[in-house]
């Protein structure tokens, strides 16, 4: 009985693993559906469906021509300003900022964050971190080390370039094992199960 009690309980879990973000994308699209068809200025619009899209083509043509100006010397001008700005309201800059960054990472990909590095913080404890490309004054390396699963917030330190330990491993990663948590991170190798690996793949060796 407990050995059933214990298979249902990994079934429930692994099901939710697979159903719940789908829940949560089809809540999040239907709230946003639900508040586009009833934006107040078409409301002589029907059906419903052609609001939403109008509403959509007019935001997409928002979002083109301020990303025009944006490459002009006005459009430079004014994104500064307003930077400024929000950067001198205590809260909102907070707010601000951490969405910027997190749609420049979306838009953007994570080509502009550097190689994922390890760091021992205690003795025998190590937490994953990112060079950022630059420097302290006295030459050591500066590292962002990220919370989980917020990346928006962390830590940044200086350590000497011995005491940074680089990963064979890509941003993307780094990146799912923090926001995850771990619980995200792709199993290696030579964890593999027998069972779970393919015909005559040799087994795993090791050698004193």
């Amino acid at each position: 009985m407990a050995g059933r009690l214990t298979t249902w309980r990994g079934d429930a879990a692994s099901g939710l693993v697979v159903l719940a973000p789908l829940l949560v994308i089809a809540y999040v699209v239907i709230w946003i559906y639900s508040v586009l068809a009833s934006f107040p200025v078409l409301n002589a619009v029907q059906p419903p469906i052609v609001r939403v899209a109008i509403v959509l083509a007019g935001f997409a043509g928002l979002v083109l021509v301020t990303g025009s100006l944006m490459r002009t010397t006005t459009g430079t001008i004014v994104e500064a300003t307003l930077d400024t700005l929000v950067n001198r309201i205590p809260g909102l800059r907070i707010v601000y900022n951490a969405s910027k960054m997190g749609i420049e990472t979306v838009v953007d990909g994570t080509d502009h964050l550097r190689t994922p590095v390890r760091v021992e913080t205690w003795p025998g404890m190590y937490m994953t971190g990112f060079k950022t490309g630059n420097r302290a004054s006295d030459g050591r390396d500066v590292v962002f080390i990220p919370t989980a699963p917020n990346i928006t917030t962390g830590f940044v330190v200086e350590l000497e370039t011995e005491d940074v330990t680089e990963l064979d491993e890509s941003v993307e990663d780094a990146l799912i094992r923090i926001i995850s948590c771990g619980f995200g991170e792709a199993p290696q190798p030579d964890a593999l199960n027998e069972e779970d690996r393919p015909p005559n793949s040799p087994s795993p060796t090791t050698t004193d």
